[in-house]
């Protein structure tokens, strides 16, 4: 599917449930409740991505500190920044949302999967036949080679 047409539909499908549950709990529990509530849901929100993202901070330093690549953390710390726009945006079902990307059990595989998307490598038509066979293919992307170093004199 385009993404464009993704982004359209999202553009007026969200606005329109946050109206409908924006009417729906007012008329339950009152418009200044209901005003309330969107107001607390930002600031609790504002906080909980706050811790959220100085943990994350700290997991990016010590994976690099072990000489690691922060690529799930990465991802992390973006799907933070998402979090914490859908949960500035008034209204209870991007509140929602963002809530679900603050809770690191649910971000972490995401943001795993995600990882698996971007790095799956296009399969070549033989790529199995190899394998099948028990040789190897001709096209091999390993290069031998010897090197030294001009200062080891």
């Amino acid at each position: 599917m385009n993404p464009f047409f993704i982004l359209l539909a999202l553009f007026f499908i969200v606005p329109i449930i946050e109206i409908y549950l924006l009417i729906e709990i007012g008329s339950i529990v009152g418009p200044f409740l209901t005003i309330f509530l969107v107001v607390f849901t930002a600031v609790l929100g504002a906080w909980l991505l706050r811790m959220q993202g100085f943990s994350t901070l700290n997991r990016v330093r010590q994976t690099l500190a072990r000489g690691g690549v922060p690529a799930t953390e990465i991802l992390e710390g973006a799907m933070l920044l998402i979090a914490g726009a859908l949960l500035l945006t008034p209204g209870f079902f991007t509140d929602t949302i963002g809530f679900l990307c603050l809770l690191p059990s649910i971000r972490r595989p995401i943001a795993l999967w995600g990882i698996q998307r971007i790095f799956r490598f296009p399969k070549s038509p033989n790529a199995g036949e190899g394998r099948r066979h028990g040789s190897q293919s001709n096209k091999s992307n390993i290069i031998e080679g010897e090197y030294r170093r001009e200062d080891d004199h």
